[in-house]
């Protein structure tokens, strides 16, 4: 008998959060371990030395342990309605698009949220930084109904989750700024079925 598929995560986070987007979409169903940062299963630490979600460990036994890398195996199973795109120009959009979230508007992100830990700057100063990325999203929603085309991509599976975040650091704020097709985007995927399968609550994986 082989062994299960298991992915360990953790609801909130938003780099698990987007694997588990991809594998619902792709029809993939692993054995799903949700986890405390605080008391992390030495099983998950054993087989991902950076220890921390998401980990993929597939039945053979490879262990994919990048966010990212979990979408594009999700989407070489399986990819229905075309999220990685076949046009080399939109595939290399997308990798920009997901670099610059990864690269330069998590660390915004960060800051902002906590700001209490970077006092060199009023909060302000993080969100200013992050408006950027927003700025860029709003313009590419001004084309398209989603980022990058008129149905969904990779590239709004990979980011939401961070928007997500920062909308949720000062939401009086978000929901009165520059960005009415930013919101509409992200609340078009909240509100999805998707979305609210891969948020169901589970109670911790007893290791």
């Amino acid at each position: 008998m082989s062994e299960p598929m298991v992915c360990y995560t953790f609801r909130r986070c938003p780099y698990a959060m987007r694997a588990r987007m991809a594998m619902d979409y792709a029809g993939i169903a692993p054995e799903y371990r949700e986890i405390s940062f605080s008391n992390k299963p030495p099983s998950m630490c054993e087989v991902s030395p950076k220890a921390t979600v998401p980990v993929l460990v597939l039945p053979e036994g490879e262990v994919i342990d990048e966010s990212r890398d979990i979408m594009l195996w999700s989407l070489e199973q399986n990819d229905p309605q075309n999220w990685r795109g076949v046009n080399p120009e939109i595939r290399d959009a997308t990798d920009s698009l997901i670099d610059c979230n990864d690269k330069e508007f998590k660390d915004w992100l960060d800051k902002y949220k906590y700001a209490d830990r970077y006092p060199e700057h009023p909060e302000s100063y993080y969100r200013s930084g992050g408006e950027v990325f927003l700025s860029r999203l709003e313009d590419l929603l001004s084309l398209n109904v989603w980022l990058l085309g008129d149905t969904p991509g990779l590239a709004d599976m990979a980011i939401f989750p961070f928007i997500r975040q920062f909308s949720m650091v000062d939401s009086d704020w978000f929901e009165q700024a520059a960005y009415p097709r930013l919101r509409q985007w992200l609340g078009e995927i909240l509100e999805s079925e998707r979305f609210q399968r891969i948020m169901i609550k589970r109670s911790l994986w007893a290791f």
